[in-house]
């Protein structure tokens, strides 16, 4: 593990310099920029990146400090930047960690010999995609952001929504080598205090080289879920006006740089299968929007087995649905068949992600062809099947969280087969299970999953 260097600047600027070019691999990275200068007559060295420097600001702060003369050189640094830095984000930094990181981080740091202290000059730029709505997260109204992977940009965001001295956004980071920026967004009349501090103490705590994955990364050290619990702990969110909301609520919202969606926190199942629509739109559709992707939740972990269970069990089912019964020869035992479609499904999510975009419409309509009509004619599947398997397939997709989409197809597949081996009792056993799964997952602030306090 790397550990953080609070050795102090020293007075001499060529011992600053020696130490630098030791650290920094200068001549073996091409993009480690050692720019040397004369400022009032004393030998300066800039360190910087090349690609994250804005080039119109650096060209004018250069050409300031070119036109200093030698007597209106100031003693000490703090007085150079009131008299000859023509640029707002100034900073003095007085440890090499800080430098370095500085350095690493965009800000171009200046050595002047004679000042103890080396200046940061915060004039960097990121490469950023434009603020988009996001694809996964769209709204039939409202607006048409969306977050990007820029910290800064995704904070000015929520800025923008809410203008309230009682937001804050605390810059944390995390990963000792990798140093990713962390931002930690409440309302401070809101919030749960005590949530807070045990969600800034345990990223003050963290033990990790790198954030590897960024988000994923911040959230399984976060919180060390239960590998057999899939039920997801937070909430994402690509929208800034849903961030912004769950901050009115008195949520946390956690950012992380290089990730284009925000982690909200405390969550329950409820907020899970929220989405923008829900608020877009009045009362009475908002809540019947809210109340059928609910049913149609709950009908995509059930309906399989359920449909399952009545075959295995043909009496059981009433004169008026004796219509859904199956009909015509099972080659393939039904269960296979539900678990064999299922992976199917995957399958064809997973190639369609890797399809280029001129060829996935004919590709998806020769495989709907294919997994429809001649899947079941050469007997493979059932029709009543396929016709099933299709309801939950485009069922999941009025899921708005991508995880809890992936925790209620595994409850899924867990009473399939425990209905499949125990008939009505292994129903009963999986359902009791999933209860049991929701019931005992805890999120960070260690409440209940199935009701989480609202503010």
């Amino acid at each position: 593990m790397v550990e953080k260097n609070t050795k102090k600047l020293s007075g001499s600027f060529e011992e600053n310099i020696r130490y630098m070019n030791e650290i920094l691999p200068v001549k073996e990275s091409f993009d480690i920029i050692r720019r040397e200068i004369m400022i009032g007559g004393k030998a300066s060295v800039f360190y910087y990146i090349d690609g994250f420097i804005k080039d119109e600001a650096m060209l004018k702060i250069m050409d300031s400090f070119l036109s200093v003369s030698e007597e209106d050189m100031p003693e000490d640094a703090e007085m150079f930047i009131q008299k000859h830095v023509p640029y707002v984000e100034v900073e003095i930094l007085e440890d090499f960690d800080q430098v370095i990181r500085n350095v690493l981080s965009g800000p171009a740091c200046l050595f002047i010999d004679g000042y103890k202290e080396c200046i940061a000059l915060d004039c960097r730029t990121y490469p950023a995609r434009g603020v988009d709505e996001p694809d996964k997260d769209k709204s039939l109204r409202g607006s048409r952001d969306g977050f990007v992977e820029t910290i800064v940009f995704n904070t000015a965001l929520m800025r923008r929504r809410i203008r309230d001295p009682q937001l804050v956004m605390e810059m944390m980071e995390a990963g000792q080598s990798s140093r990713t920026d962390i931002a930690v967004c409440y309302m401070k009349d809101r919030v749960d205090q005590e949530l807070l501090q045990n969600l800034k103490k345990r990223i003050e705590t963290l033990e990790l080289n790198d954030l590897r994955m960024n988000q994923q990364s911040l959230a399984e050290a976060l919180f060390k879920r239960k590998w057999f619990n899939p039920f997801p702990k937070f909430k994402y969110t690509e929208r800034p006006d849903t961030a912004a909301a769950c901050l009115f609520e008195g949520k946390v919202v956690i950012l992380v740089d290089n990730s284009p969606s925000a982690m909200i926190l405390p969550t329950s199942i409820f907020d899970m299968i929220e989405e923008a629509n829900d608020y877009y739109f009045p009362t009475v559709t908002g809540m019947y929007l809210k109340i059928t992707r609910t049913l149609i939740t709950v009908a995509t972990v059930f309906f399989t087995p359920l449909y399952l269970l009545f075959m295995q069990n043909i009496e059981w089912l009433p004169e008026v649905f004796q219509f859904v019964a199956v009909r015509d020869t099972v080659n393939i035992p039904l269960v296979f068949q539900f678990i064999i479609l299922e992976l199917s499904i995957d399958g064809l999510r997973l190639a369609a992600m890797n399809t280029p975009t001129m060829l996935s419409t004919p590709l998806s309509v020769i495989a709907g062809i294919v997994m429809g009509e001649f899947s079941v004619q050469s007997g493979w599947f059932n029709s009543e099947v396929m016709l099933y398997m299709a309801f939950v397939a485009v069922a999941n997709y009025t899921q708005p969280n991508f995880e809890l989409g992936y925790a209620l197809k595994f409850m899924r597949l867990l009473l399939l087969i425990l209905t499949a081996c125990f008939n009505l009792y292994g129903f009963i056993i999986g359902c009791i299970l999933v209860l049991c799964f929701l019931a005992f997952n805890k999120t960070l602030s260690g409440r209940n999953y199935l009701n989480v306090k609202r503010n």
